[in-house]
C-alpha cells in the first residue's frame, strides 16, 4: 500500500495560543510528510510487503528483513506517531476527561493532577528526542511510559491513549528550549472525548 499523509482535523491556525500556525505547518507539511515520502521509498524495494499496515509493519518489525528494520522503526514510526499526534490534539478543549476515563486514572495514578504530574516528568525527562505516553498495557492498566526517537508503544504490546511530541521539532519556534511551558500547554488542547473511546 501507498501511505499518504493525513489532513489535519481542523485548521492550521486551530491550536493557538499553545501551538502556532508556523509550527504547525512546519511538524505537519514538512516532518511528517517526510516520514511518509521515507516510508513509501523504503518498501517499494519490497513489493511483497505492499499489504502490510502500519499496525502490521510495526507489531511484526522483527520479522522484517534486517536492512528494512531501521527505515520502518523511524518511518512507519514517525508516520503512525504523528497521525495518532493530531487527532487527540483540538480547539475548545476540556480541560480534564470526565466519566470513567477520569475514574481509571484516579484508581492508577491518585487524582488527576497526580497523573499530570508524572506525565510531566516523564515528558521532560526525555533525552533528546522522543515521546511520552499514557497507554493501556498488555494486563489492561493505564501506564505513563516514554519512547526514544520515533519507536511507537505498539512496537511493544501497548496501545496509546495520549501522546506527547517531544522532539525539538514539536516546539522550538514558539517556546525554544522551553520545554516544560509546552508540556504544561499540551493539556489545554488535548481531545478527552475522542480519548475516552479509545480506552
Amino acid at each position: 500500500m501507498t501511505f499518504k499523509l493525513p489532513a489535519l482535523p481542523y485548521e492550521y491556525v486551530a491550536l493557538d495560543p499553545y501551538i502556532d500556525s508556523e509550527t504547525m505547518h512546519l511538524h505537519h507539511d514538512k516532518h511528517h510528510k517526510t516520514y511518509v515520502t521515507k516510508l513509501n521509498a523504503a518498501l517499494a524495494k519490497h513489493p511483497d510487503l505492499a499489504s502490510k499496515s502500519l499496525h502490521d509493519l510495526l507489531t511484526h518489525i522483527d520479522d522484517l528483513p534486517e536492512s528494512l528494520q531501521t527505515p520502518i522503526r523511524n518511518n512507519a514510526g514517525g508516520h503512525a506517531n504523528h497521525s495518532f499526534f493530531w487527532r487527540i490534539l483540538t480547539e475548545n478543549a476540556p480541560l480534564m476527561p470526565t466519566g470513567e476515563l477520569l475514574e481509571k486514572i484516579e484508581a492508577r495514578f491518585g487524582t488527576f493532577k497526580d497523573f499530570q504530574a508524572e506525565f510531566n516528568n516523564a515528558a521532560l525527562g526525555v533525552f533528546g528526542s522522543g515521546w511520552a505516553w499514557l497507554v493501556v498495557d498488555h494486563d489492561g492498566e493505564l501506564q505513563i511510559m516514554t519512547t526514544p526517537n520515533q519507536d511507537s508503544p505498539i512496537m511493544s504490546g501497548n496501545r496509546p491513549l495520549i501522546g506527547l511530541d517531544v522532539w525539538e521539532h514539536a516546539y522550538y519556534l514558539k517556546y525554544q528550549n522551553n520545554r516544560i511551558d509546552y508540556i504544561e500547554n499540551f493539556w489545554k488542547i488535548i481531545n478527552w472525548p475522542l480519548v475516552a473511546e479509545l480506552i
